[in-house]
């Protein structure tokens, strides 16, 4: 990450929320296409040294994404997201989850609303995620699986690729 772009990680206990604020050096619209597409996805959306897969995407209220983080020893760790709302280029809302490869959600691990927004900065895009929790235990067994560590690594890979996406343009 560049040191001049903002990257904000604030746990709110009593509300049950993490609220991930971070700034990327690129358009609103390239940053939008990069959480909204899933051959952008597949290239970024996994911290160091997972890579992704996608197994089906529908990007649209109702839809879902659902994925894989894949371990370069092998295992997979299975997720899902199953979009609400979406506001083009501004923002969207969703329920994630960990699945196993068939899309079915694990019931022993929390599950979490996310609220993404984009809003441009000069010629940089900020985006704010507040993943909302059931409870304060729930936010803490995300945080204790490495959920700021892995937050941080997959923000830097997408600033890899935006860098990668800038130069192609």
């Amino acid at each position: 990450m560049k040191p001049d772009l903002q990257f904000d990680f604030t746990a709110d206990k009593a509300k049950h929320t993490l609220t991930i604020a971070r700034e990327f050096a690129a358009g609103r619209q390239m940053v939008w296409d990069c959480h909204t597409k899933r051959e952008l996805l597949d290239q970024w959306f996994a911290p160091k040294p997972f890579t992704t897969k996608t197994k089906s995407m529908d990007f649209r209220p109702g839809g879902h994404w659902h994925y894989a983080m894949i371990d370069p020893n092998g295992p997979e760790y299975w997720g899902r997201l199953d979009y609400v709302t979406i506001q083009p280029i501004d923002g969207y809302t969703a329920l994630d989850g960990f699945s196993d490869a068939s899309g079915a959600l694990n019931p022993n691990l929390p599950r979490a609303q996310w609220n993404v927004t984009f809003s441009e900065r000069a010629k940089h895009t900020l985006v704010r995620t507040v993943v909302s929790y059931q409870s304060a235990e729930a936010m803490q067994q995300v945080i204790d699986m490495g959920m700021k560590e892995g937050m941080t690594s997959t923000m830097e890979r997408l600033d890899e690729l935006l860098l990668t996406l800038n130069g192609s343009r």
